[in-house]
């Protein structure tokens, strides 16, 4: 019995590890390009955020669909504007939660916001992500992720 738990738990374990994997190079992505392109490159703070976004849910989208994900077999364009609205969503929760802490309960230090945002916010968009991604994006049975525009 024992045995069949742990073969059970291996594909959830896999499918975990795999999303962590593609969103923490993703998060490398994204942090990067932003640098670059807020310092050297000299844009401003929301361009270059908008684009280093971008790019970094391009690259956690690649990840997913080649790698995690791969045995769904995603086609068209429709499974990547999933996945991005489900990253805005995420990004959203993250605002939310900083917006919450911050104006609504007046804990206004760096560590507070830090705290909030990038902690709490940074947590329950991860679920939020994960959830909308193995339900609304590469789901296995042939629904919204399989599209063919």
């Amino acid at each position: 019995m024992t045995a069949q738990l742990g073969t059970a738990a291996a594909p959830r374990r896999r499918e975990l590890l795999g999303f962590a994997s593609a969103g923490l190079l993703a998060y490398a992505v994204d942090l990067g390009l932003f640098t670059l392109l807020r310092g050297p490159a000299g844009l401003g703070p929301l361009t270059a955020k908008a684009l280093s976004f971008a790019a970094g849910c391009t690259v956690a989208y690649a990840g997913n669909a080649l790698g995690t994900y791969r045995h769904t077999r995603p086609r068209g364009l429709r499974p990547y504007a999933l996945f991005c609205a489900v990253n805005l969503a995420g990004a959203a929760v993250q605002l939310l939660c900083l917006a919450v802490s911050h104006y609504g309960l007046g804990l206004t230090s760096q560590r507070a916001d830090t705290v909030s945002g990038a902690g709490v916010g940074m947590a329950l968009a991860t679920v939020l992500r994960f959830w909308g991604t193995r339900t609304l994006v590469f789901r296995a049975d042939g629904g919204s992720g399989r599209g063919s525009e």
